[in-house]
């Protein structure tokens, strides 16, 4: 197995610009793919799938063997660390996951020593995945940042203005920070594990880091993520982290600045032009194509893809879409994108 860092997605993080920008995208192994459904079929809920090692595997693979992107990214939920501090986490079909609401006040309930035995099936999963992969495909290991697993923690699930988590950061911050410290650092264990079970790459997802007023993106956002990376680079891991504060807007510089990432993955509504200018110099960057675009296919696709990779030519970037990819989209479109992306090869 070849573990260079010649893999293109590996070079580009490392800064190297390539003439093909390598591609994958968020939540490519989903519902869009009918061999994944078919294999989602054989768990009896959401949880229990990801906590299958020889069903996260198989759907980790399906879109490396039919498109052949350049990293695979190991499947699993950013839900599951609440799980490994305690809490009681499950999905409603059609509606999406549930907790049970935790006050941040009874912050010191949450368990610290749990996550190696909650959460070792998926480093199984990784260690079932690395060998499987082709010599120039990256694997990716991920979780969730703080502040996005603390709001569906505390909201009791998805939130469209998550006001009770805000609330509460406001006002009992003691409270609030302390139990983002718990979070990150069950998150930190829980990466360090998944870079010693084979991912090459790491991810934090913060999904929900839009519309902060900048004291509390920098308490709740930055400060957590520095403190999570801070122990995995003490650990003496060294793989490259890929930072995702979607909706950041203009905070992305001070995110991409102060939390000690090595690449920033954008969302849709970015604009390339400013955030050359404002990024650190030669940082990667990942990103962002709109999905509804991916949807929409023919020649706005075309166009889309060409504008993307005209904006970062000269810089390392890696394509990817500015979220995930959505159940509906046709096979056939994800073909041409990776046409289009690839069409000078």
């Amino acid at each position: 197995m070849n573990h260079s860092p010649e893999k293109p997605f590996l070079s580009t993080l490392k800064g190297n610009v390539q003439s093909t920008p390598p591609v994958w995208l968020m939540r490519q192994a989903g519902r869009y793919l009918s061999e994944y459904r078919e294999v989602r079929a054989k768990a009896a809920n959401f949880i229990d799938f990801c906590f299958s090692p020889d069903l996260a595997a198989e759907v980790t693979l399906q879109p490396i063997r039919r498109f052949g992107f350049d990293a695979a990214i190991m499947f699993a939920d950013i839900l599951l660390v609440p799980i490994a501090l305690g809490r009681k986490v499950w999905f409603v079909a059609g509606e999406g996951p549930r907790l049970e609401p935790f006050d941040p006040v009874n912050y010191r309930d949450l368990d610290l020593n749990r996550m190696e035995e909650v959460l070792s099936p998926i480093g199984e999963t990784l260690r079932r995945v690395k060998p499987e992969l082709p010599d120039e495909t990256a694997l990716i290991g991920f979780a969730g940042s703080p502040w996005t697993v603390a709001t569906y923690m505390i909201e009791g699930g998805g939130s469209k203005d998550r006001w009770n988590t805000r609330v509460a950061a406001w006002s009992t911050p003691h409270e609030f920070d302390g139990m983002l410290d718990r979070i990150a650092d069950v998150t930190a264990q829980y990466l360090i594990m998944q870079a010693a079970a084979g991912a090459e790459t790491l991810k934090l997802f913060d999904s929900w880091a839009e519309g902060l007023p900048e004291p509390l993106f920098e308490r709740v956002i930055i400060r957590p993520t520095k403190r999570i990376i801070d122990q995995v680079r003490e650990a003496g891991v060294t793989v490259p982290i890929i930072g995702f504060p979607r909706g950041a807007g203009t905070l992305y510089p001070r995110y991409a600045r102060e939390t000690g990432i090595t690449a920033i993955a954008l969302d849709t509504g970015v604009q390339p032009e400013w955030m050359r200018e404002v990024l650190p110099e030669g940082m990667p960057v990942q990103g962002h194509l709109d999905p509804a675009v991916l949807m929409a296919g023919g020649d706005t696709l075309n166009r889309e893809v060409d504008r993307l990779i005209a904006a970062w030519s000269g810089r390392p970037y890696i394509f990817n879409l500015g979220h995930g990819i959505t159940p509906h989209v046709p096979v056939a479109h994800v073909e041409q994108l990776l046409a289009r992306i690839r069409q000078g090869e």
